[in-house]
């Protein structure tokens, strides 16, 4: 009795249509070419085998280069970069929102260059500052151009944010801290901070600074931010959690809803920076 052949798929590759032959037995109607039971003239019989070797070979062919067909390429990334001078800093920004967490910041203000990296680790965006400025009288301005230059590089990465999730929500603790972000990335630019740092410093950084840095990010990036300490006691792990559970909500936000097929996500259908 004859072994019933195998099922063939187009992801499965097939050395060539002789080994096919050799090794199964083929029903008529499952043949990629017109079946003929009897052949009385020999040279037509050669003829037909030979185009019928052909067609199976063009069918083999089709089956194996579908298998080995490259992956798709990724959208181009989204990108945005900000230079800002002033009297008091030298500012320069990008970041990569389709990147992997590298972080490169040197900002001059060693606490601020860790939360950075928060940032860029947690959000998996590709973060680059560099910065100097009158940090001899304090962190304010340094901070402030920071903040202002990090959200006018978001609102240029992100474009007409077609296709995007809009909305981020996450939580982040942090040994005994824990805070709650929320944001959509609406064009409303408004804050809503509730943090309640218990020390005035983190090393030499001013913690009023962190509530500070929120607000020049959201006013130059269009964005609706609101963010909430759940508990914690230590104004390092406050902070940092906050900077992570930022960082986690913004990658939620600005990531592709692929349901929506590049449609912007608002009933209005635009969102932009008012």
């Amino acid at each position: 009795m004859s072994t019933p052949i195998r099922s063939l798929s187009l992801s499965t590759p097939i050395s060539s249509p002789c080994t096919l032959l050799r090794k199964t037995l083929v029903k008529p109607e499952s043949l990629p070419f017109p079946y003929i039971p009897c052949f009385r003239d020999s040279k037509l019989k050669s003829r037909l085998i030979l185009t019928s070797m052909a067609s199976l070979n063009s069918h083999m062919t089709e089956a194996n280069s579908v298998a080995a067909a490259p992956p798709q390429q990724s959208p181009s990334c989204r990108i945005g970069e900000v230079r800002r001078v002033t009297k008091e800093t030298n500012v320069h920004v990008k970041i990569n929102l389709d990147g992997s967490g590298i972080s490169d910041s040197c900002t001059g203000v060693p606490f601020l260059d860790h939360m950075l990296d928060q940032l860029a680790s947690h959000g998996l965006f590709d973060v680059h500052v560099k910065a100097s400025g009158d940090i001899h009288i304090d962190d304010h301005h340094t901070n402030e151009d920071i903040a202002l230059a990090i959200g006018t590089a978001l609102l240029q990465a992100l474009g007409d944010r077609k296709g995007i999730n809009r909305f981020g929500h996450f939580s982040a603790p942090l040994d005994e801290a824990a805070i709650e972000v929320i944001l959509d990335l609406s064009g409303r630019p408004h804050l809503s901070c509730d943090l309640s740092i218990p020390t005035e410093r983190v090393g030499t950084y001013d913690t009023q600074l962190v509530e500070h840095f929120f607000q020049s990010l959201v006013n130059t990036s269009g964005m609706t931010l609101h963010i909430r300490r759940l508990a914690g006691k230590n104004s390092h792990h406050i902070i940092e959690a906050t900077f992570k559970a930022f960082a986690r909500a913004l990658r939620q936000a600005t990531e592709f809803d692929l349901r929506r097929h590049g449609s912007i996500p608002s009933s209005k259908g635009v969102l932009s920076r008012s």
